[in-house]
């Protein structure tokens, strides 16, 4: 479940308790989610029943327990807890993780494609500058990813216009497509673009590289499976301890022997404790992404998507650094593994697909 699934799951909540007459009050238009802040727990958490509690005449931790009530039985949420004054802090099912994988995996690069602008057209009003002009060609890419159609049209000096960002301080084609591309659509509209030789640097201090290269990572990761013999399957990341099964335990129905063993809990393993410790952050980012395409459509702010494509590939990077992705010695690929692999595959196409998007190749290696 994304970000945005879940909002739409808490409001969904919220006009139920409406229609039932358990709460009185204005249905939002949204409701936002977030990672739980400190004292908080779970996947995330909103401040929905807090918004409430004024307009319903109502405690919100009294709205809190309304809404708590029908989020439990909804579909992908295993817990909700309310902490402080009235926050619900939600915590999604076991297989969430695994369906949003199989879900980017589906949609492939169109993964964060939606309808929030469908049956709009949007006029772009650009001076004649690069920068603008490169920043409205991808708005209108990302407005038609959302289901719009933008008309973009260029405006003599001192005209209104839609999409005016600082202009750039030079020529950037010396530094070739992709960086010249990225030099203009990463920074900010209000911030200066600089021109300058670090983005072609192949070092981590270039968001650029970082993103390019978590990508060809990502992709190498699935070519060194393939070498192995083993392909990518959405489940759980972690590994399973085997013990050994009592007289009365079955396995498919079947009574075990006195040497057939069970599987028990997650082993107590150093890559199950890497994949704890970086896999969320990765789930997150990747969670994120229909919700940052909608915003930088509507915005007309590519740099939005740009830095969370940076996220991602941090987040990625890590995750592929440190958790087991492949086995290793004489170890056998197992669940996990391809449950990891399919993790970081998802990865490598958002990525990808983030970069077409902005107009900038995503190699397959560097």
């Amino acid at each position: 479940m994304t970000p945005v699934e879940l909002s739409h799951t808490v409001l969904h909540a919220v006009r139920s308790a409406v229609d039932e007459g358990e709460l009185a009050v204005a249905v939002p238009e949204t409701v936002k989610v977030a990672p739980p802040g400190p004292g908080g727990c779970g996947d995330y958490a909103t401040n929905v029943a807090l918004r409430l509690a004024q307009p319903a005449g109502r405690p919100a931790a009294e709205v809190a327990e309304v809404l708590r009530a029908r989020l439990l039985r909804a579909g992908g949420v295993r817990d909700v807890a309310v902490t402080g004054p009235g926050f619900l802090n939600i915590s999604l099912a076991g297989d969430a993780d695994a369906a949003l994988v199989r879900r980017i995996r589906d949609e492939g690069m169109r993964y964060g494609h939606g309808d929030a602008l469908a049956g709009r057209t949007v006029t772009l009003r650009v001076p004649r500058e690069i920068r603008a002009e490169v920043v409205a060609e991808v708005t209108a890419r990302l407005i038609g990813a959302q289901g719009g159609r933008a008309c973009v049209t260029q405006v003599a000096h001192g005209e209104s216009a839609d999409i005016r960002p600082v202009p750039a301080p030079g020529d950037p084609a010396p530094l070739g497509p992709a960086a010249a591309r990225w030099a203009l659509l990463h920074p900010a509209p209000h911030d200066r673009p600089s021109l300058g030789g670090e983005h072609l640097a192949q070092r981590e201090d270039n968001p650029l590289f970082r993103v390019r290269y978590a990508h060809a990572r990502a992709r190498a990761a699935a070519r060194n499976a393939a070498q192995l013999g083993f392909t990518a399957e959405p489940g759980p990341m972690d590994t399973v301890a085997e013990t050994p099964a009592g007289p009365m335990d079955t396995v498919a129905g079947i009574p075990a022997g006195p040497t057939d063993t069970v599987a028990d809990t997650p082993a107590d393993t150093p890559a199950n404790a890497a994949t704890a410790a970086t896999a969320p952050a990765l789930l997150r980012a990747l969670a994120d992404h229909p919700r940052v395409l909608a915003q930088a459509a509507r915005a007309h702010a590519p740099d939005r998507l740009a830095r969370h494509l940076v996220t991602v590939a941090d987040a990625t990077l890590e995750f592929l650094t440190h958790a087991a992705v492949l086995p290793t010695g004489e170890e056998k690929p197992s669940a996990a593994h391809r449950a990891r692999l399919a993790l970081a595959e998802a990865a490598g196409t958002v990525l990808a697909g983030g970069l077409t998007l902005l107009g900038i190749d995503a190699p397959e290696h560097l």
